[in-house]
Formats: structure tokens, sequence, C-alpha cells
């Protein structure tokens, strides 16, 4: 099996070209094995309407590192498995900005799945956002928290990994 690096990025507003922080929980054998977590000093302003959901402003971040000065901790994370995330394409959109904003070159693709992509074909007629798939499941959830979100969608993984879902089939490219 391989190993998932499973992950979710909360951003301080509608640009969704920075991170405000990010949560990432390892999948390996069978098994959430490791979890990370940061604040991200998104050196861009905060909307009031990313703030009131995710509870992070500029006094959060105050003294998280940069994208630029994490990435050295996330790179071997990320390079360690298939990317994963819950709506993997706003996820990986974010990463990919981050990384060019920074000037980071790190690969031209990666392997990747999403939770909500996988839930549709093996769980047709109900919803998938995020919450709903957690009440579904009977997970705890502080929504739009990154650290909780990466391990839902971890935990929403290993459901469908436990179920019998042949993850090859749903394992994708993404284009950096």
């Amino acid at each position: 099996m391989p190993r998932y690096i499973v992950f979710d990025v909360e951003t301080p507003n509608h640009l969704n070209n920075r991170m405000s922080a990010i949560g990432v929980s390892v999948v390996e054998d069978g098994a959430i094995r490791e979890s990370f977590f940061s604040y991200v000093d998104p050196e861009q302003d905060f909307d009031w309407f990313n703030t009131r959901l995710t509870g992070i402003d500029a006094d959060t971040v105050a003294d998280a590192p940069t994208f630029g000065e994490l990435w050295p901790a996330l790179e071997p994370l990320f390079s360690s498995g298939v990317l994963v995330a819950h709506n993997a394409s706003f996820d990986l959109g974010v990463l990919k900005k981050c990384l060019d904003a920074y000037g980071i070159d790190w690969k031209p693709a990666v392997p990747f799945c999403c939770t909500v992509q996988i839930g549709r074909r093996l769980l047709p007629g109900i919803s998938h956002k995020l919450d709903c798939m957690c009440d579904y499941y009977g997970l705890e959830l502080n929504h739009h928290r990154a650290d909780s979100d990466s391990t839902a969608a971890a935990e929403i993984l290993l459901r469908y990994i436990r179920a019998g879902a042949d993850m090859e089939s749903f394992i994708k490219t993404y284009r950096l």
C-alpha cells in the first residue's frame, strides 16, 4: 500500500494563492502514523471572510514561518508519498501558487488523489462536503482548522481503503 500524505490548507483571502495554515496527516500501513501542523505567515492581508471562517488573522501568524521558511520541513513529507486532499484541486492549487510565489522548483508533477472524487464514486447520492462525510462516519471535526481537516480527510481515506477501494485507480497526476 502506498504512503498517503493527506493535507489541508487555509488561506488568508479570496486570492487563494498563499497559506495561513497547513495540516498534514501521513497514512501508512492502514493508520495515521504522523501529523504536522503549522500556521503560515502569508505575507498578505487577511479578508474578513477568511478570518471569520478559519479564526486565523494577522496576529495569529505574527510569529509563524513564511511558506518559504516552512518548505524545508514540508518537502520531505510531500515527497514521500501520494498527496491527498478533500477537494484536492483547491489545496494543490494553493500549493502550486505558493511554490511559484517563493520561487521554489520542486517537481514538475506529483501523484495525488481526492477524497471527494473517491467518495462520489464509492458513495453516490450523498453530500461529500467534509462536515457531511464526518457526520456520515461519526468523525470529530473542527471544520476549517487545517489540522482537524487533514486528520478528518485521512480518516475518510482510511474508511475507503478498509472498504476495499481500488486506490490505484484513483491516483492521478497533478502538474506543478
